[in-house]
């Protein structure tokens, strides 16, 4: 593309927004009706798959972007957008528990040692968090702050609970999420766009995920399942093998697409694939908020309600990105974050 983009990166990014936009749709509005048995099964393999991929190409961006800067300028530079992200999390937060952004700014200020760095020093950074994270796993009490039944976190606004949910047993802890972010800067390193590293990242993808449900089939009966599953919620060896293989397949399926369909109708889903920060924002603020206004975060509302209510969302959402990318090619916050984040 013109600006120096991967179009099939924008579009697994739109693909991984649209996830987390009918997962957190479903968190609002905690249906009490069962849907039918494909409804259910969908949203099992998008919680936790779509966030997972989300951090990913974070971090694939953000090695991207980094690696022509002078080391210094990298890193300031990616401290000022963590400085920006954190208040505006905390303050989505506020509205939506289960925010994501306020965890990027963690994300990115701890992956700095890691900014630039070789595949070695990434692969190293990865499996040292995979493996601490399985240690506190294993020694603290993950249930801490946590009310299971309503998805509530007691203590979160203490000095102890914001901790402890930030980098343990939050929605999304750095421990080991900062491992998706890592493994996405390791995949900055790749030639994304040889056809062969696409197929081959296909099926490392494949093999990955392959891996994450033998895992949790061969603990499934022991003391361990709780451990060894594939859930987010602990996001435990096999929840984290599972992210990376779901995030490379979701990537790998994207790259492929804009190799042999390039001008197919899913261009037009690349400008909201550009916005996703303010598009994150909007389906909290303005697809929650008016969902909040007709009474419909009660609990009254059907599995199948709630991803027509997504859905609906979307379908507003990508032409009105479209609409916006003829003025601006960023959306709002990305142009706000641009301005206050520049390099002087």
């Amino acid at each position: 593309m013109k600006s120096g983009r991967i179009a099939g990166l924008d579009l697994a990014r739109y693909l991984a927004l649209a996830g987390m936009v009918l997962v957190n749709f479903r968190l609002a509005l905690h249906p009490v009706h069962p849907g039918p048995a494909w409804l259910e099964w969908l949203f099992a393999a998008l919680e936790g798959k779509a966030s997972a991929t989300f951090v990913v190409l974070a971090g694939l961006g953000l090695a991207l972007a980094t690696r022509a800067q002078a080391p210094i300028a990298a890193r300031y530079w990616t401290t000022r957008r963590a400085l920006f992200l954190l208040p505006i999390g905390l303050l989505n937060m506020l509205v939506f528990p289960a925010d994501i952004i306020h965890y990027y700014a963690f994300y990115f200020l701890l992956a700095l040692p890691w900014l630039q760095s070789g595949k070695r020093a990434l692969c190293l950074g990865i499996l040292s968090l995979a493996g601490l994270s399985n240690w506190a796993l294993l020694n603290f009490d993950y249930g801490a702050g946590w009310d299971w039944t309503t998805l509530q976190y007691a203590d979160l606004w203490t000095a102890n609970g914001f901790f402890r949910n930030t980098f343990f047993n939050g929605f999304h802890p750095v421990l080991p999420w900062l491992a998706l972010l890592l493994y996405g800067m390791l995949l900055a390193h790749l030639p994304l766009q040889h056809v062969r590293t696409q197929w081959a990242l296909a099926a490392t993808g494949l093999s990955m995920a392959g891996a994450a449900f033998l895992l949790a089939w061969l603990g499934q009966d022991s003391q361990w399942s709780w451990l060894l599953g594939t859930g987010p919620l602990p996001p435990g060896p096999g929840y984290l093998l599972l992210g990376m293989g779901s995030a490379s397949t979701v990537i790998s399926a994207c790259l492929l697409i804009e190799r042999h369909w390039p001008n197919g109708p899913w261009t037009w889903m690349l400008p909201a694939g550009r916005m996703t920060l303010s598009l994150y924002l909007a389906h909290i603020f303005i697809g929650m908020g008016l969902l909040e206004e007709v009474g419909a975060l009660n609990g009254t509302w059907s599995l199948q309600e709630a991803a027509l209510a997504a859905c609906a969302f979307l379908a507003a959402a990508t032409p009105a990105a479209w609409l916006w990318a003829l003025w601006k090619p960023q959306g709002p916050v990305e142009s706000l974050m641009r301005r206050l984040t520049a390099q002087r």
